[in-house]
């Protein structure tokens, strides 16, 4: 029995687990000495076995229920990946309670609107950063009665009282353990299915994030129909890197681990996942588009920097890697000539990419949150790794639809989950039924009711399904637009093809109602900035670099690339690159990097218009913001190139 009472055999016998606690408490009872978290600090692997967590859950858990928590009670986190924030969601679950994650690096206005709007009692904060936001924003913050923090460093001079650390916390749930044995058992026991499990904030692309309520139900039933179709098996390895905040990641991290028993391991930071996972090297990867893209850039700029003969191996054996991969998702035969070359590069290249990128163990790999490329699926499918689109929203739990193993088609995410209901309007709005559908938007009834009608979700994508059922989307239903001769334009579909270059880390393409198509383009600057080093080419600032003429130059055949397989009208004309990265802070893109197309457009319209006035450069101000809040004026003369074109120049200067 651990120090808090909640052991291996907690929970009344028999217990039925309907919610995500149970099955952690009869995960713990069968072997609690499984491991169940790692977390890497300080260089070096911590492990936790499953008593280990039920232990720090069980005392978070008591500790809340000792400050009064009531059922329905709110509790905010705002951490990165970290064992004690999972075990605080688990922990507020436990106690009746609904936890909110918040985006870490959220702003404090943005941090004030969530934690405020979700009404929350209480707010697990990681350190320091996290603390000051909050101090911050605590004028607009009148029913928050506490926070707890997990890092103290840096906060050893900051007024208790308000605040309070974690450990505090813990103690007083391990008093209250031993002044109530029974009452850990009695608040596990007392969940149920249709309870609401979690309040996940939507991105807010068009508008103020919204809280999807999902409950117990919603959260078990999705990861039981992926279950169904993928094979996860109990102690598999698995990483959270991902925001909290966004709702793949506690539906990978939290809701599939618990179901099935899962090791969750949680990277140092941000900036050591790649490394961290040649450590762990998991069973399962989920990751956003982004990472992929990045990690896919990353490694064409190594070969770019390497010596010719490992250029050479690449240039040679890649096509033959990805002509392979093409024919088994077509269940096409495989000539024994072409299986023999594809041997010589798993040897030499397709094997040691895959353990430089962490994956000699992974079993599946999926995308998800917004489209990824086919050229960059099927880059990783050439190497070995079993990448796969999944599709869904905040709304239904995140597993819509995904491709099996044996019916993987680029351009589609596949077939619906068992369970999940999936038809298309008239108007080709994709929209979803089944029993993974949220229970509504926390205190918004009417945007609920948008949302869901006669029981079915709607998505707000546009999509079609092929001969064999597997859906495409095609973009949001809103972004799809016509050009002036009636053309159809799904910008993000043109996006995409952008990013897929390695010099290209975001654009917005424009063109509704005009006669053309034209792109604004955010450069990489890290690999640009590499490209521009070896080439002796001077610059100072991100600005500086995007409007050298010969990075014009080179995002020209970017461009030109990304138009050859596309349709004449629909083919990008003019382009420019911004001065300035789009930045969540400037409420340009959201958390989540989807772009916020109605902002971009009202901010940038002086480009938008001289795309198609004919002006070869334009002026502009515009407002950027640094990490310590404080802000800037961006004054630039941006070129504007017309495809196949010479390149103009621009100047810019930054004034505060």
């Amino acid at each position: 029995m651990s120090a808090t009472g909640v052991g291996p055999v907690a929970g009344p016998s028999g217990l039925r687990a309907d919610t995500l606690p149970k099955f952690v408490v009869e995960r713990t009872r069968a072997n609690p000495r499984r491991p169940a978290m790692r977390e890497r600090e300080k260089g070096i692997w911590r492990e936790y076995t499953r008593g280990d967590v039920l232990d720090r859950v069980g005392a978070i858990a008591l500790g809340l229920a000792a400050l009064g928590l009531k059922r329905g009670d709110k509790v905010a986190v705002i951490s990165g990946n970290r064992p004690e924030a999972v075990w605080t969601i688990y922990a507020t679950q436990v106690a009746g309670g609904v936890p909110v994650p918040v985006y870490q690096d959220a702003i404090a206005k943005e941090v004030q609107f969530v934690v405020d709007h979700s009404e929350a009692r209480f707010v697990l904060a990681e350190d320091q950063e996290q603390v000051d936001k909050l101090l911050e924003a605590r004028g607009g913050l009148p029913r928050v009665e506490r926070v707890f923090f997990d890092d103290p460093k840096g906060l050893r001079h900051y007024a208790r009282g308000w605040l309070e650390p974690l450990t505090d916390l813990m103690a007083r749930g391990r008093e209250a353990a031993r002044r109530f044995p029974g009452l850990f058992d009695e608040l596990v026991a007392a969940g149920r299915s249709d309870d609401v499990a979690l309040i996940s904030y939507t991105s807010g692309t068009t508008g103020l994030p919204k809280g999807a309520m999902l409950t117990h139900a919603n959260m078990i039933i999705g990861a039981r129909q992926f279950l169904e179709r993928e094979r996860v098996d109990e102690g598999d390895e698995l990483v959270s890197s991902l925001p909290l905040a966004w709702l793949g990641e506690t539906a990978w991290s939290i809701a599939l681990a618990g179901v099935r028993g899962l090791v969750v391991n949680f990277p140092e930071k941000p900036e050591t996942v790649l490394p961290n996972l040649r450590e762990i090297g998991p069973h399962v990867v989920l990751a956003p588009p982004r990472i992929w893209e990045n990690s896919h850039s990353e490694i064409l700029v190594r070969i770019e920097d390497s010596t010719w003969l490992k250029r050479w191996i690449f240039r040679h054996f890649m096509p033959i890697g990805e002509e392979v991969a093409r024919r088994k998702m077509e269940g096409r035969p495989i000539p024994r000539s072409l299986r023999l070359r594809w041997l010589i590069g798993e040897l030499l290249l397709y094997a040691p990419l895959r353990d430089q990128r962490g994956a000699r163990r992974m079993r599946y790999a999926f995308t998800g949150g917004a489209p990824l490329a086919p050229e960059i699926i099927l880059f990783y499918r050439g190497i070995g790794v079993n990448l796969k689109q999944i599709y869904g929203q905040t709304e239904n739990c995140a597993f819509c639809c995904g491709q099996s193993d044996d019916a993987v088609k680029l351009g589609t995410v596949g077939r619906p989950y068992p369970g999940v209901e999936l038809r298309l309007t008239d108007e080709g709005e994709i929209v979803t039924r089944g029993r993974t559908v949220f229970a509504g938007y926390y205190k918004n009834p009417e945007a609920t009711r948008g949302a869901v009608r006669d029981g079915w979700l709607h998505s707000g994508d546009a999509g079609l399904l092929d001969p064999d059922g597997h859906l495409v989307v095609v973009d949001r239903l809103k972004d799809v637009t016509r050009l002036a001769d009636g053309t159809t334009l799904a910008p993000q579909f043109l996006e995409n093809k952008l990013k897929f270059s390695p010099y290209i880390r975001e654009a917005m393409v424009v063109g509704q109602g005009r006669p053309f198509v034209a792109a604004m383009i955010n450069i990489d600057m890290a690999n640009v900035g590499k490209w521009a080093e070896r080439r002796n080419l001077p610059y100072t600032t991100y600005a500086d670099l995007a409007q050298k003429p010969e990075v014009y130059d080179l995002v020209l055949r970017e461009v030109e690339r990304a138009n050859r397989d596309l349709p004449e009208p629909t083919r990008i004309r003019r382009y420019l690159l911004l001065p300035k990265e789009l930045d969540p802070d400037d409420e340009e893109i959201t958390r989540t990097r989807k772009l916020r197309r109605g902002v971009i457009a009202e901010r940038y319209a002086p480009f938008i218009d001289a795309f198609y006035d004919g002006r070869t450069e334009v002026g502009v101000a515009t407002r950027i913001t640094y990490e310590d809040g404080r802000t800037a004026t961006i004054h630039a003369t941006v070129a504007i190139r017309a495809v196949g074109e010479a390149t103009g120049s621009g100047s810019v200067s930054a004034r505060a």
